[in-house]
């Protein structure tokens, strides 16, 4: 049976000075610095989902900003002067996502992150190493010294098969993805965000003064708002050329004596695996069917979850008995420019998105930057 809403509801839970799509690390942070600058907004989240349904509760907990092999290819797109804006973009997102939610509690660890290299890759692996002083040189005053290095000496104790070169940067981390968002939500909810889930956005109003949204709980009104979707703003704003791109990812059972801490890269970056609570926490595959992959559909496919499972067997956990846990999926979104894209399409409405798979590096600060362009407007 329908329930008509009554004076009080539509008066106090509906209408608002900003309203912004989105309860991933994007829009909360970008909610909380609209808060924080002006506190006297009444602003609300809308989420689609029960829980942010992108990448931000999905994805694999690195707080990196970029193996050698992808810095490599990023820089072949921005330029060295344009990389380097890139990598202090992403040091500094992590800074202030760590500063705002704090390192304990979402459980920060710098244990370090390396790139593995196959053996048949001698061209690849020569180039990569080759690049170590150069990037070196370009992080120095960015990030800190001396941040990448060779470290073959641990392909051994890692117990890794077929590898022949290792790659360490001594100042990527992981962080746990759950503590992270629900220290997120919590902190927002404090300062007085109100956060709606399962409230999905049908249709956008622009009304002369206002603007009505209409969801399945009623119609939301608001002066401003930030639609801050990812890869799923196309349903609102289908003119942005923006590309999803699907994350597969599998967790195994706990494995006693794993010898893995870390997080770390192989094949140019399309795969990455960590440790997580004696567990090894693999994604990627998102190469071997580009076309695939390139959907806002959740779920996994035989050929990726069998690429993964192959990698585990042959390359990671060589000898080694494992069970997997947990398979998901997250949807990200990618452009040929590297930078997100944040803009306003008119007066009173904003977006950010395209953050090409660096949401957690990127994300705080693409909120707070999607935040001033909402202040700009008010």
């Amino acid at each position: 049976m329908k329930c008509t809403l009554s004076y009080w509801e539509k008066h106090s839970f509906f209408n608002y000075d900003v309203i912004i799509i989105g309860s991933g690390i994007v829009g909360l942070s970008c909610a909380i610095h609209l808060k924080k600058t002006s506190p006297n907004l009444k602003i609300a989240v809308l989420e689609r989902g029960f829980l942010p349904s992108g990448a931000s509760t999905k994805n694999a907990g690195f707080a990196c900003f970029g193996s050698i092999s992808e810095l490599i290819e990023q820089e072949k797109t921005a330029g060295s002067d344009g990389l380097a804006k890139l990598i202090e973009s992403r040091w500094k997102g992590l800074l202030k996502l760590r500063k705002l939610i704090g390192d304990k509690t979402m459980d920060y660890h710098c244990f370090g992150g390396y790139e593995l290299f196959k053996k048949t890759d001698h061209s690849t692996t020569q180039h990569s190493v080759a690049k170590i002083e150069h990037f070196n040189q370009l992080l120095d005053d960015i990030v800190g010294k001396n941040t990448f290095s060779v470290c073959n000496e641990k392909i051994d104790v890692f117990g890794f098969k077929n590898i022949s070169q290792l790659i360490f940067n001594k100042y990527e981390a992981q962080i746990d993805t759950g503590k992270m968002m629900f220290a997120l939500i919590e902190h927002a909810q404090k300062t007085g965000i109100s956060i709606f889930n399962n409230c999905e956005v049908s249709e956008i109003i622009n009304e002369e003064k206002s603007i009505t949204l209409k969801t399945p709980a009623g119609e939301f009104h608001c002066n401003q708002l930030a639609i801050a979707t990812n890869a799923f703003v196309q349903t609102l704003l289908p003119e942005l050329n923006i590309k999803p791109g699907r994350g597969q990812v599998l967790i195994t059972k706990p494995i006693p004596n794993l010898k893995l801490t870390g997080t770390f890269h192989y094949d140019k970056g399309f795969y990455y695996f960590r440790n997580i609570n004696q567990r090894i926490l693999l994604g990627g595959g998102r190469n071997l069917d580009f076309k695939s992959e390139e959907t806002t559909e959740f779920g996994e496919t035989e050929l990726v979850q069998a690429s993964l499972e192959e990698l585990l067997k042959t390359v990671i956990l060589p000898r080694q008995y494992f069970e997997i846990d947990l398979r998901w999926s997250g949807i990200m979104s990618f452009g040929s420019i590297l930078e997100p894209l944040i803009s306003t399409v008119d007066a009173n409405i904003s977006y950010a998105t395209r953050c090409n798979g660096m949401g957690v590096a990127i994300g705080s600060q693409t909120g707070e930057d999607l935040a001033n362009e909402v202040l700009k407007l008010l």
